[in-house]
């Protein structure tokens, strides 16, 4: 017996029902409701631990609207609407991958991972993923907007924007870009369509035998006017992701690939930007994200993956005042923060008492976090 169509008619109901979930999610069934602080451990695939200092194979990397949320489990790109977890489908056995970022339409980005890996589009119910022309993960961070414009960059250095699966737009390097420039990172894109990114020189002065090395951060203004230069921070300006009102959140990079200090720029980018400090408990720490309109950063706490006193904490910035930290899932475990949004949800990774990294969502995070003492 042929049961193809049943099948198809299975997989037709599964994806009518996500696609409900998702729609009730955005819908009238996401009106306000009372916020109960909690940490919400979400569906996952994977059985890993914690590992300092690398990419985790478990977290909540961004928040749609309502329900929704995207990331990464067992090392794939998932999302969850609530807490249950729903697989990208991808075009061929053995990859990896990720979900970086979506939109209030649910329209997600992704990175196939690797030497052959691309950025992607994906939409829940679809029989297959997207693939956007002239992508490459090798430098693949990438982010989407509410309008939809994709954003992110290729090996040959060139930032690149998207719509509708066309290129749109490509971003220069800045005017005043010094000899040896190239364009490090496409990071984060705004609802005004200003694109977040960072620029990385590192030039010999033939004459002097001078080495001309920094990094600095660079937003493309939405208005399609000319790239501005951002001066940098101390040393390595990473800068991760960029608000409706402009502020750039990221972290100053020192050292052999731990010392971090979280980092800021505001309008109008007279200056260097400034730092909050650190968790008053780790001597180093993050920002990854900051959310729309709230201005409240999210990162992670950290110490020397060597030399880990405490383990790793998701941390929180509500933009003035201390950095604040987030209750562990589990007493003395690890945590990471990486997404964060307008109704306090932040979304990250924590380890639970059974030593297992989970897919977490803080919401009312705000109201969770508070002033360790060291």
């Amino acid at each position: 017996m042929n049961s193809t169509p049943v099948r198809k008619a299975a997989s037709a109901a599964a994806a009518a029902v996500v696609l409900a979930g998702i729609v009730g999610a955005v819908g009238p069934a996401s009106a306000a409701t009372a916020c109960t602080p909690q940490i919400q451990v979400l569906g996952s695939l994977g059985t890993s631990g914690y590992n300092p200092g690398n990419p985790q194979t478990e977290g909540v990397l961004a928040l749609g609207a309502g329900r929704l949320s995207v990331g990464v489990s067992g090392a794939l790109p998932v999302y969850w609407t609530g807490t249950v977890l729903h697989r990208v489908p991808l075009p061929a056995a053995g990859l990896r991958g990720e979900l970086v970022a979506v939109n209030k339409d649910g329209l997600m980005v992704g990175r196939i991972l690797g030497p052959d890996g691309y950025v992607f589009t994906y939409r829940a119910g679809a029989p297959a993923i997207s693939p956007l022309p002239g992508s490459d993960y090798a430098y693949g961070e990438a982010d989407v907007n509410d309008a939809g414009y994709v954003v992110s960059r290729n090996r040959a250095g060139t930032g690149l924007v998207w719509k509708d699966g066309v290129t749109v737009r490509e971003l220069p390097l800045p005017a005043d870009a010094g000899p040896g420039t190239s364009l490090d990172l496409v990071t984060a894109v705004n609802n005004k369509g200003d694109v977040l990114g960072m620029a990385r020189q590192d030039h010999e002065v033939p004459e002097t035998g001078a080495h001309l090395e920094a990094t600095y951060p660079v937003v493309w203004p939405g208005d399609g006017g000319p790239a501005r230069s951002l001066a940098p921070s101390t040393q390595e300006s990473h800068v991760q992701d960029l608000d409706e009102g402009g502020r750039v959140v990221g972290y100053d990079w020192y050292g052999p690939g731990y010392a971090f200090t979280p980092w800021t720029w505001t309008l109008p980018y007279t200056g260097p930007g400034t730092s909050p400090g650190v968790l008053t408990t780790h001597p180093y720490g993050t920002f990854e994200a900051v959310s729309p309109t709230t201005e409240v950063a999210v990162g992670t706490a950290k110490f020397h993956p060597d030399e880990q006193a405490v383990q790793d904490q998701a941390q929180l910035w509500p933009g003035s005042g201390p950095v604040l930290a987030l209750p562990r899932l589990a007493a003395g475990r690890a945590g990471t923060a990486a997404s964060v949004s307008d109704d306090g949800r932040v979304g990250g990774a924590a380890v639970n008492a059974a030593g297992r990294l989970k897919p977490v969502v803080w919401t009312c995070a705000t109201r969770q976090a508070y002033l360790p003492q060291p």
